[in-house]
C-alpha cells in the first residue's frame, strides 16, 4: 500500500470515504485512556461502525487484544495497533499505513485514535489534518484525560509531553474523581488558568466515564498553542535515538514484534526506551497456561508505572490493567496468545523467570 494515496481508502462496494467524525483521546502514562474508550464502545450507537487506531509504547501491543476480547467487529466496531513507540514517527508513515487499512475495513462512522501515553499527539493531529486526510477525517474534539493528583509531581508537569497534551486539548477530563482530595479539582483549574489553557473545556469522570456527548463539535485546537510545547519540537527529542534512526533508515522493514511467528520456544521478549521510561514486553504462544492464582500475586506485586496484559490462564482468558493505584481483570471472550507489556522508569529484575514459574 501506498500510504500517501487516498484512493486506497476506499471500501469494497466502492463506497468513498468521506469526513468520518474523528477524535483523539489523549493523556499521558495510567491515567484511563484505554478505560475510557471501551466505556464509550458501549455507548455507540447499535446501526453504527466505530473504528479504533490505538498506539502504544511498547513493542508488543495488548491493547488491540483488550479491545478486541471485549467489542467484536460483528458489533461494528473495529480496532487497528501501531506498537513500538510514538506512531508519527518517519513522517508518521506507521500511522498512514495503519490509519489507511483500518478505514478501509472498517468504513467508519466514528475514528477514534489514542496516542501512547509518552506519543505526541500534536504531531498525530498535523498527520490527520494534512491534505492527505482533508476529504476523509472531519476532527472533532481532542479530549486529554489528566490525573489532576499528578499536578504536584514535577516528574510530570516538567515532561514535555504531559504539557503538550493538555495545550492541545479541546476538552479536559479530570479522571479518578473518585481518588481526590477536596482541593485537588481546584489544582487542575489552577494549572489550566496558569499555562493559558482557558479555551480548554474542563469536565471531571470516574473510572474513565466520558459522556458520549463531548465528543462531538469541531476540534478549535490552536495549533499555535500546542507548539509552545516546552521545547518539544518534531525530532521528538527521544531518547531511544538509535529506534528513531532506524525508523528513519527503514521504516516499513523494522520488525513488527507484534505480529512475526513466535520462535520455537513458544515466547518472545522485546523491549523499548524513550522519554525517560522502558517498556518490558512478552508473548506467549496459547499452550502456554498461566496459574492464575500465582499470575494475579505477581502482577498485583510489581512496583511499576504502567502494566497491560490479555492472558490465558488456568480459570480462563483475562484482561489486566495496573495502575500505580490498583490492579484491575476483567474476563475476556478470548484471545489468540498471552501478552503483557510493563512501562516502567527502572527494570524490573528478573520478572521474566516469575512469569514462567506461573505457566502450568
Amino acid at each position: 500500500m501506498t500510504p500517501g494515496n487516498s484512493a486506497e481508502v476506499v471500501g469494497v462496494r466502492d463506497t468513498v470515504i468521506s469526513m468520518v467524525p474523528t477524535n483523539i483521546i489523549t493523556g499521558f502514562l495510567g491515567v484511563g485512556k484505554t478505560s475510557a474508550i471501551l466505556k464509550l464502545l458501549k455507548s455507540k450507537p447499535a446501526n453504527e461502525r466505530w473504528a479504533v487506531l490505538v498506539n502504544e509504547f511498547g513493542e508488543i501491543g495488548v491493547d488491540g487484544s483488550l479491545f478486541a476480547g471485549q467489542h467484536a467487529e460483528e458489533q461494528g466496531v473495529f480496532i487497528r495497533e501501531v506498537p513500538g513507540g510514538c506512531m508519527c514517527c518517519a513522517a508518521g508513515l506507521p500511522m498512514q499505513v495503519a490509519l489507511n487499512q483500518l478505514l478501509a475495513r472498517a468504513k467508519p462512522d466514528r475514528l477514534l485514535i489514542e496516542p501512547t501515553g509518552l506519543g505526541h499527539p500534536k504531531e498525530v493531529l498535523e498527520v490527520l489534518g494534512s491534505e492527505m486526510y482533508q476529504d476523509i477525517l472531519a476532527i472533532q474534539q481532542t479530549i486529554t484525560l489528566v490525573d489532576a493528583r499528578k499536578l504536584c509531581d514535577e516528574r510530570y508537569t516538567g515532561h514535555a509531553t504531559f504539557n503538550q497534551q493538555l495545550a492541545m486539548a479541546d476538552v479536559i477530563v479530570g479522571n479518578k474523581l473518585d481518588l481526590y482530595q477536596s482541593s485537588t479539582k481546584d489544582d487542575l483549574y489552577a494549572y489550566v488558568h496558569k499555562n493559558g489553557l482557558s479555551g480548554a473545556r474542563v469536565v471531571f469522570a470516574e473510572h474513565g466515564e466520558i459522556e458520549p456527548f463531548l465528543l462531538s463539535g469541531s476540534s478549535t485546537h490552536k495549533q499555535k498553542q500546542a507548539g509552545h510545547d516546552h521545547g518539544h519540537h518534531h525530532d521528538h527529542d527521544h531518547d531511544h535515538d538509535h529506534d528513531r534512526d532506524h525508523r528513519r533508515a527503514s521504516p516499513v522493514q523494522k520488525p513488527i514484534l507484534s505480529e512475526q511467528s513466535l520462535p520455537t520456544s513458544g515466547y518472545l521478549a522485546a523491549v523499548n526506551e524513550g522519554e525517560g521510561f522502558q517498556s518490558m514486553g512478552w508473548r506467549f504462544s496459547p499452550d502456554k497456561v498461566f496459574d492464575h492464582k500465582k499470575l494475579f500475586s505477581l502482577l498485583s506485586g510489581l512496583n511499576v508505572e504502567r502494566m497491560k496484559a490479555v492472558i490465558i490462564t488456568s480459570d480462563g482468558v483475562f484482561g489486566y490493567n495496573l495502575t500505580l493505584d490498583a490492579l484491575t481483570e476483567v474476563p475476556l471472550d478470548d484471545c489468540m496468545e498471552s501478552r503483557i507489556e510493563i512501562i516502567c522508569r527502572h527494570v524490573v529484575e528478573h520478572l521474566e523467570v516469575k512469569l514462567m514459574q506461573c505457566i502450568l
